[in-house]
């Protein structure tokens, strides 16, 4: 961060973090005030002493070889550790899943096992039942609410606690605090998926957590334009991160990290919007007689609410809500009508976006009864009574296909 003598507030911090002197400053007196592209596979030493020297160094923050980064990687880097006070350091990724792969990766071996919440973005799970168990590392999913009760399936074999709060497709809400207690009671690391919150309204370090991940591309990113992903380690955890990502060869492209960097200014503007408009929106939801129950973690409704009242500094624009019986046919119809709604996966950006969801096709142990088909949405920065007038209209084509 460019230096400061005075405690500072969340905004200033995206705004100042990884901006340091020797990655902004040029030739003479004058500096720049974001850190540039630098792309580089090969670098070039002055010496055979030189190369030789550098080979036997610590390579964190020094050009050694592309893969190992520039100040354009480093800059975001060293933004996303300072947005979590306590973390000893960031690694960053291609993608969230990527940043997901190498943080299990780096805790788990052969013969152990991960508890993995049931309400786990789909990817994850995949991940679990596919190259974890292949590597001879089991799973046992877990209710998202179990809370304090995670202690009672903590067994000699279990190595780490996969969170997810709240979860990307249903929302609940978990009690992160206790299910960290449970883990360190017992040399339990514990991940946290927490795209949905950034450190901004859930700094996840501060909370006790091991390791948390971001799917970068969403909110970091906040344009829709480029793949990126985070994982941000507490104490104790940032070397081996480090060494399983370099043996992985994983590396996040300058581009894309400037990209990163630049939205990460207005992260926090952005954030206020998002949650600002999915209140709104949200509340207006649930006041319609073709909707059951919507699963936004700040309305009461919601599985977990209590728990993100007492944790959350914010929300933000992603949430889901349950329509008044109906079918796929009758969902379809109500998508399909929108015009400032686009269809499509991933969330984050500027633009709101509308998606059917099933989430029982992704349990495995948890399943609560719905009274019809399920909706999620992203709520972009449009103007929000657009936005309503929009869904105005998809709720009346529901009602015609729905009878």
């Amino acid at each position: 961060m460019t230096e400061t003598t005075r405690p500072v507030g969340d905004a200033t911090k995206v705004v100042l973090a990884g901006r340091r002197a020797e990655w902004t400053r040029g030739v003479g007196e004058g500096a720049i005030v974001s850190p540039p592209v630098w792309r580089a596979s090969t670098i070039l030493y002055d010496s055979v002493g030189h190369l030789r020297d550098s080979a036997t160094r610590d390579t964190h923050h020094r050009l050694f070889y592309g893969r190992k980064g520039t100040p354009t990687q480093w800059s975001l880097a060293d933004a996303l550790t300072t947005l979590e006070p306590g973390a000893e350091g960031t690694f960053l990724y291609g993608s969230g899943v990527a940043a997901i792969a190498a943080a299990l990766l780096s805790v788990l071996s052969p013969g152990d096992e991960l508890l993995l919440v049931d309400s786990a973005y789909d990817p994850t799970r995949g991940m679990a039942n596919g190259l974890l168990k292949r590597f001879g590392i089991m799973t046992r999913f877990y209710d998202p609410l179990i809370g304090a009760g995670i202690a009672d399936l903590i067994g000699e074999q279990t190595r780490a606690i996969f969170m997810e709060s709240p979860g990307s497709l249903s929302f609940e809400v978990q009690d992160i605090p206790a299910i960290v207690a449970a883990a360190r009671a017992r040399g339990v690391t514990t991940l946290l998926d927490n795209t949905w919150a950034t450190p901004l309204f859930f700094p996840a370090i501060g909370h006790g957590v091991d390791l948390t991940i971001l799917a970068c591309t969403k909110y970091v990113v906040g344009h829709s334009d480029a793949m990126l992903g985070s994982v941000t380690a507490g104490p104790g955890h940032f070397k081996a991160l480090r060494e399983t990502s370099f043996q992985l060869g994983q590396i996040a492209s300058p581009d894309d990290c400037w990209l990163g960097s630049r939205g990460l200014r207005t992260m926090a503007v952005r954030l206020a919007q998002h949650q600002s408009s999915a209140l709104a929106i949200a509340q207006w939801l649930e006041a319609r007689p073709e909707v059951a129950q919507v699963l936004h973690p700040a309305l009461p409704g919601c599985p977990g609410h209590d728990l993100f009242m007492r944790d959350f500094k914010g929300s933000s624009g992603l949430f889901s809500f349950v329509l008044d019986g109906g079918d796929d046919a009758s969902r379809a119809a109500l998508i399909d009508t929108l015009e400032l709604f686009g269809i499509g996966y991933s969330w984050g950006g500027f633009e709101s976006l509308a998606l059917p969801v099933d989430p029982h096709r992704y349990r495995s142990v948890t399943r609560r009864e719905v009274a019809g088909p399920m909706i999620r949405l992203q709520i972009g920065l449009e103007d929000p009574a657009d936005l309503i007038a929009d869904l105005d209209a998809g709720l009346a084509a529901f009602r015609a296909v729905r009878g």
